[in-house]
């Protein structure tokens, strides 16, 4: 089993030292990885691992039972035995974007929970952009309006972003209705990673973000669709 170790609070490391646990010409698994695995709308970590005598470049990685298979785009060399030590580095600017955009989707979700108490019933986050799918929602210019300047206003307070894991039991009696799915998660999952923004919003997420708000940049709503039966979607890009 590949150890995640940018949880709870390490994703903003990007380079590290790990064991080869297993090794194809497909893909490596490593004892412990900071590569984010896709999942819950973000993307997979793309970077580089390099050992004595080779070289992969990681265009995916994904989990799978409980292992971590960081995918093989390019390879040089001969494919690293099991107990190689290898050297690994993410890519960092790819990795600061999508955990910018990450928490801000978490700001715009709270956002229209607070003022709409419409849910988030799907989104993805891109490099460049992201969207999210609210339920119950149908939207106009004003609200779509209303909703980028309170969500900017919110992040221009600055506030800080704690990431820890806690008991599942205080999370459940902690989280505001709406905000998470927690039935989807099963119950052998305790406890339970949290990112919460400073007196703000509380949400079990496994993805990276960022220490403080500030980091983020500006929110811009770049389109908005309404997908049917009270389902809108709302894209955004950040601006610096």
């Amino acid at each position: 089993m590949t150890d995640l170790l940018y949880l709870p609070d390490s994703d903003d490391v990007t380079a590290f030292s790990a064991t080869v646990t297993e090794a194809t010409p497909e893909y490596i698994v490593l004892d412990g990885t900071y590569f984010y695995a896709e999942g819950g709308g973000q993307p997979a970590d793309h970077g580089v691992i390099e050992w004595d005598g080779g070289r992969a470049e990681i265009g995916d990685v994904r989990k799978n039972h409980g292992d971590v298979r960081h995918r093989i785009e390019s390879l040089e060399g001969e494919v690293p035995a099991e107990g190689t030590t290898v050297e690994a580095e993410i890519d960092t600017e790819r990795r600061e974007k999508l955990t910018r955009m990450h928490t801000a989707q978490h700001v715009l979700s709270r956002v229209v929970l607070d003022e709409y108490g419409a849910e988030t019933a799907g989104n993805q986050v891109y490099e460049d952009r992201s969207r999210i799918d609210f339920e119950p929602a149908n939207f106009d210019a004003d609200d779509i309006a209303f909703i980028e300047e309170r969500t900017n206003e919110v992040i221009e307070r600055g506030l800080s972003v704690t990431k820890e894991n806690r008991p599942r039991e205080q999370v459940e009696a902690n989280v505001t209705e709406g905000r998470a799915l927690l039935d989807l998660i099963p119950d052998s999952v305790d406890p339970l990673r949290v990112v919460e923004i400073e007196g703000f919003d509380m949400c079990p997420c496994g993805g990276t973000h960022v220490d403080s708000l500030d980091e983020i940049g500006r929110v811009e709503v770049i389109e908005d669709t309404s997908k049917g039966a009270d389902v809108h979607r709302i894209e955004f890009e950040l601006v610096d």
